[in-house]
């Protein structure tokens, strides 16, 4: 065994890696973009090592960088985490060139499985089933629409050099098809700087169940199965294993064709093997075809951990030091039932944008797994995903660990920007999904219910408003009222874009009442925390002008200055701005251009995704502001609208 290992990452997965790596009894050396300096994977290194700017092109994807850093701290293995240089075969020609060890598989095998189009013709080879689709290389529109014609709608669009929802587009009508193609094409070529794609038949109610394989180069076995139908944008949001429904027949012949994917390549290392599955009349043997294969760690790995007790990280070392598989396919069992929820910073009611800010505050609840990469007062940054934390659960059956799951979404507590938190309570507690009855459509077909934003409780706003003007703590009752008046305040708070004006009058050092829209609510304490109407409140955070109540999976309200109030913008709507930081890809409209309500004006690349921006009223373009290939921050001015001109005037 090497002592010392090199993490070609940053975040969560270099925490996890580093956490195993130093139980081992190994050293462990980070490195870090400039905005990750003082971030968690540093600080739990053993030593670490700058590699460039911020951007990935710069520091997390610069190859050269990073094997220079491993040979100047006397590094001996390289592992690659996931994403960035995982599944790069020539990062990983580049490691064995330099004399290291790369944890994970062969550039070769690496390779074989790259180009999703190769990778299927392999598997067909190998006798693993394989979804009816085109692998062609003629990429000419006309024949590519002619292809998914003959596939029959709705097809699937996909980059062949595509992953994680990446290039990729669902398509449902012949008409839709060209527009679709273009997008994502043009997304390929930006994240993987290969534009080509396959078309593949959509399965009506599919479900995603994945293989988890480790190999030692010759030989491989299976760790069973993960669920992740439950997705949005085909990007995973709650795993679990084992899969729902899944029958002893139906497992063994997913984890025997698994097993020959992985042998057909002379896997070693970790990876998994992604099929689609038919749902429609429950699961059964011939109903799963191969999609991709990951050859590298995945996301959800913790859920495979939880129900196996195997580490595998551990395994991942062991193997790449040159030892066989550390178990037999026969020792393996399954123990229990895991779920993994992915909690994001991200602006639900927007359409789950991405978020930067801030972590004003964040803590997870004791008796969960909480793999994250961020501290209280890190920041969110534009630059990287924006994952937060993944928390993960495990108990005897499904329905003990699917109510430990809800428990410990509920117990999480985040301030300083927005999440998916509450987005991910409504899955937990949707009667599908606690039911078992999950596919890749459930999301989008409930997109309006788990997404609904709860209005606060009178006693929520009560409290938060209680927390504004500072009287949380002992003492301090009189604060901020006047000897002249009755013992009156009136905070103002603003949730949503809406004014909740609040009244305290109080009664005591003990004792308030509280009016908040359409109710009074009554506060009081005796030797302990506020009461609320008789219950008890919630836990609290102010940061600034912001109060957060942990009540709801955590509402938010701004405190307004009300001497800012007459002060606040009054753009009037007409300007349209970026939603995120990010680059502008595309303008598609033009100054002096008549548009409608949902035209097509501009695209923003961000987070590694595009986002397009339409008009949200008819009127005429009267200024573009930025040219395509601008970088900008969030609420910058992109275009101007203005109304359209009426017959008959001047």
């Amino acid at each position: 065994m090497f002592d010392t290992i090199l993490i070609a990452n940053r975040g969560e997965i270099a925490c996890r890696v580093i956490e195993t790596a130093r139980r081992l009894g190994l050293r462990t050396v980070a490195v870090h973009s400039d905005v990750d300096a003082g971030a968690r994977h540093v600080a739990l290194a053993d030593m670490a090592v700058g590699i460039g700017g911020a951007a990935p092109a710069d520091s997390y994807l610069r190859g050269e960088r990073i094997i220079e850093a491993a040979l100047e701290t006397g590094a001996q293995a390289i592992h690659p985490g996931y994403g960035f240089l995982s599944e790069n075969p020539d990062f990983v020609k580049a490691v064995d060139a330099a004399g290291l060890v790369f944890v994970g598989p062969s550039a070769d095998a690496i390779r074989k499985m790259g180009l999703k189009d190769a990778a299927k013709r392999l598997m067909e080879e190998a006798g693993v089933p394989v979804v009816p689709g085109y692998l062609g290389e003629d990429q000419d529109p006309d024949h590519l629409a002619a292809e998914a014609g003959r596939i029959g709608y709705p097809v699937l669009i996909k980059a062949v050099a595509g992953g994680g929802g990446k290039g990729m587009r669902l398509v449902e009508r012949a008409e839709d098809f060209a527009d679709a193609l273009q997008s994502c094409q043009a997304e390929a070529r930006g994240a993987f700087g290969n534009p080509a794609v396959l078309i593949e038949k959509f399965i009506e109610q599919p479900r995603h169940i994945e293989i988890q394989v480790f190999g030692d180069g010759t030989q491989a076995l299976h760790l069973f199965e993960r669920d992740c139908s439950l997705q949005r944008r085909h990007q995973k949001v709650i795993e679990e294993a084992p899969a729902p429904g899944m029958t002893p027949q139906m497992r063994n012949a997913m984890g025997q064709a698994a097993v020959r994917a992985a042998q057909a390549i002379g896997y070693a290392g970790a990876g998994t093997v992604e099929f689609i599955v038919d749902g429609s009349d429950g699961l059964r043997p011939d109903g799963f075809w191969f999609m991709e294969m990951n050859t590298r760690l995945q996301v959800e790995h913790p859920v495979t951990e939880l129900i196996t007790g195997v580490d595998l990280v551990e395994w991942q070392l062991r193997v790449a030091a040159g030892e066989p598989l550390p178990a037999r396919q026969e020792d393996l069992a399954i123990n229990g039932h895991a779920f993994e929820a992915r909690l994001y910073s991200e602006d639900v009611p927007a359409g789950f944008l991405p978020a930067t800010g801030r972590l004003a505050h964040l803590a997870f609840p004791e008796g969960v797994r909480a793999d994250s990469g961020v501290r209280a007062g890190d920041v969110i940054s534009p630059h990287y995903d924006p994952m937060i934390a993944k928390l993960i659960v495990h108990g005897a059956t499904r329905d003990i660990a699917l109510r430990k799951l809800s428990r410990a979404l509920r117990d999480t507590q985040v301030a300083g920007t927005v999440t998916n938190l509450g987005f991910l309570g409504a899955l937990a507690a949707h009667p599908g999904f606690r039911s078992g009855a999950v596919d890749t459509g459930l999301i989008a077909r409930d997109i309006d219910a788990l997404t609904a934003q709860p209005e606060p409780a009178p006693q929520v706003v009560a409290q938060g408003a209680l927390v504004a003007a500072g009287l949380e703590g002992p003492g301090g009752y009189d604060t901020g009222f006047t000897l002249w008046q009755p013992m009156n305040r009136t905070i103002d708070l603003r949730r949503g874009g809406a004014d909740l004006p609040v009244i305290l009058r109080m009664m005591g050092p003990d004792r308030c009442e509280i009016l908040v829209p359409g109710a009074t609510v009554l506060a009081d304490r005796q030797a302990g925390p506020w009461r609320f109407d008789g219950a008890p409140g919630w836990a609290t955070h102010r940061d600034a002008d912001r109060v957060t109540v942990f009540a709801d999976h955590g509402l938010s309200f701004d405190v307004v200055d009300p001497l800012a109030r007459a002060a606040e913008a009054q753009a009037g709507g007409n300007v349209i701005e970026a939603p995120m930081p990010g680059m502008v890809r595309q303008i598609l409209a033009e100054a002096g251009q008549a548009v409608a309500a949902g035209d097509r004006l501009a695209i923003l690349e961000a987070m590694k995704m595009e986002h397009v921006l339409t008009a949200w009223r008819d009127g005429v373009v009267a200024e573009v502001l930025v040219p395509a290939g601008s970088q900008v921050e969030a609420g910058a001015a992109l275009i101007r609208l203005e109304e359209a001109q009426k017959e008959g005037t001047t």
